[in-house]
This record gives C-alpha cells, sequence and structure tokens, in this order.
C-alpha cells in the first residue's frame, strides 16, 4: 500500500503470473456494504496488459458526481505508475448509457465558488485521463453527453455503437462545455463543426460521429449492448504488442531531468508560492 496525494491506494503489479485463477486482478480493497462507483478490471494471461476503468453508477447515470469523481482520481493513479498495463479501456457498466455528464442534482446545490472549484477538478481529471503514459480507448455505448463526450474526447481513441447519442449539450441548459470539450472537439473534428454541435447542442448518432471524425470506429449495436465495447477490446488486443511503456516511462523520466535546472521552472515554482503569475523566458 501507498500514499498518493489524499489517496491510500492498494496496488499489485501484474507479475509474471499476470493474474489470479478468476482472470481478474485485485486493486483495492472492497468496502463492506458500499458499492463503488469506478472498478478497475485487468484482464488475465489472454488479455494480458489490458486494464479497464468500469463506470458504475446506474441510478444517475454515471453522472460525474463528487463519489464519481474521487474514485476516478484514485483509479487514474493506479493505472498511471502501473508499468504493466499498456492499453486502457474506459466504459461503462450501465446500460445504454457511457456517462450522462454533469450531476446537476449535485451541481444545484452547490455556491457558485463551490461549482467553480468543482468543475476545475474536471477539467483536471480529463487532463489526467489524457496525460495516461498508455493509451486510452473509450467504449461508446448510449449517450455521451457533455462531460460524458469531454471524457471520452479525452481518450485517444474512441469506438461507439450505432445506437450512442452523443454531444455537448451544455448551451441547452444554459451552459458551457467546462471540462476541456471547447479545446478538445475541434482538435478533433475541427473548428467549424465544433461550433455548431457546441452553439446547438445537438446530439448525434455514432455513424455521424464517424463521419466527421469524432470517432474512430463506428459498429452496429449487437443484442448484448457491448458492441462498441467488443471492438474496443479487439483494438487493445492489437495495440498491446506494440506500446512500451517502460521505455516511455524512462524517456519521461529524462526530460523531467532535465527540465529540473531550468530558469523557467524555478520561475514557475516561484510564482505558485507567490501567488502571482509566471514570466517565462524560454530558458
Amino acid at each position: 500500500m501507498f500514499r498518493l496525494g489524499r489517496a491510500t491506494v492498494w496496488f499489485r503489479t501484474l507479475s509474471a503470473e499476470c493474474l489470479d485463477t478468476s482472470g481478474r486482478v485485485p486493486r483495492r480493497p472492497t468496502s463492506a456494504g458500499k458499492k463503488k462507483e469506478i472498478l478497475l478490471h485487468v484482464h488475465g494471461e489472454a488479455k494480458c496488459g489490458i486494464a479497464e476503468i468500469q463506470m458504475n453508477r446506474p441510478h444517475a447515470k454515471n453522472a460525474l458526481g463528487k463519489v464519481f469523481v474521487d474514485e476516478l482520481y484514485e483509479t487514474l493513479d493506479i493505472l498511471r505508475y502501473d508499468e504493466n498495463v499498456r492499453v486502457v479501456i474506459i466504459k461503462s457498466n450501465v446500460k445504454g448509457v457511457f456517462c450522462a455528464g454533469a450531476d446537476l442534482k449535485q451541481r444545484a446545490q452547490m455556491t457558485d465558488s463551490q461549482a467553480v472549484h468543482f468543475v476545475q477538478r474536471l477539467r483536471s481529471l480529463m487532463d489526467g485521463v489524457a496525460s495516461l503514459p498508455m493509451p486510452t480507448i473509450a467504449a461508446i455505448e448510449g449517450y455521451a453527453l457533455g462531460g460524458g463526450l469531454e471524457l471520452a474526447l479525452a481518450c485517444d481513441l474512441r469506438v461507439a455503437a450505432s445506437s450512442a447519442k452523443m454531444g455537448l449539450i451544455e448551451t441547452t441548459r444554459g451552459l458551457f462545455p467546462g471540462a476541456g470539450g471547447s479545446q478538445r472537439l475541434p482538435r478533433c473534428i475541427g473548428v467549424g463543426r465544433a461550433k455548431e454541435l457546441i452553439f446547438t447542442g445537438r446530439q448525434i448518432d455514432g455513424q455521424e460521429a464517424y463521419s466527421i471524425g469524432l470517432v474512430n470506429h463506428a459498429v452496429l449495436e449487437n443484442e448484448e449492448g457491448d458492441a462498441a465495447y467488443q471492438r474496443a477490446l479487439a483494438l487493445a488486443e492489437e495495440i498491446v504488442p506494440r506500446v512500451d511503456i517502460a521505455s516511455g516511462m524512462a524517456i519521461e523520466g529524462i526530460c523531467y531531468t532535465l527540465n529540473i535546472p531550468t530558469k523557467d521552472r524555478q520561475e514557475g515554482m516561484a510564482a505558485f508560492i507567490e501567488k502571482r503569475p509566471p514570466k517565462f523566458i524560454g530558458k
């Protein structure tokens, strides 16, 4: 067990056995009587190196509530330092929905300052997904709206079922995308199309999302309702043999070491302590 920030994380790396006999590697103890909203599943020998972040908040359609966000932060911390995980799939355990976006019931109970702080946490959370050292794939079944689509946009790759419904719908509720959507969507589909989807708040299906480049693959939904997940899993299996996380982490370490003696790093730290904007000089 070790500590990462405020979260106490139970951690077991994938060794030669890679799994227990059930095909699962437990990463955190289950609290008696408490149902987790974020589950972490690591595949066994046949698919060794693939991990899944499973969203599991059915009563709120995987809305981004406080507990949900806290648990997702903890899960990212576990994955970030596991060199044996080479691909991460983000999926839903709730039929018919990927992630419904912000928990507006909780948001309505926040003060303005609390709401600002929580949206900043969401933005940092999406950055955390985007900065994972291994490739990430969003398997989109059902609705991915607002923050749910922003979560998918933070992933490297996206696979959508034909039944999926995606959109940055914040403008239909008097809001604006606040967790990276206004930046990642235009980088994905172009500025003009992104403006149209944001201004109108329109929802599009998996096939249209594929046609405009929002998703990498669109697949016909199957009877089980997991067509996008099955395609994402096949894609992950294709990626695993070609990903060397250890080398990437080593390169990251070298780059960070080179950054330490720079004047800009020293200025950034000083500015943070003095609570002022940094003045970088490129040295």
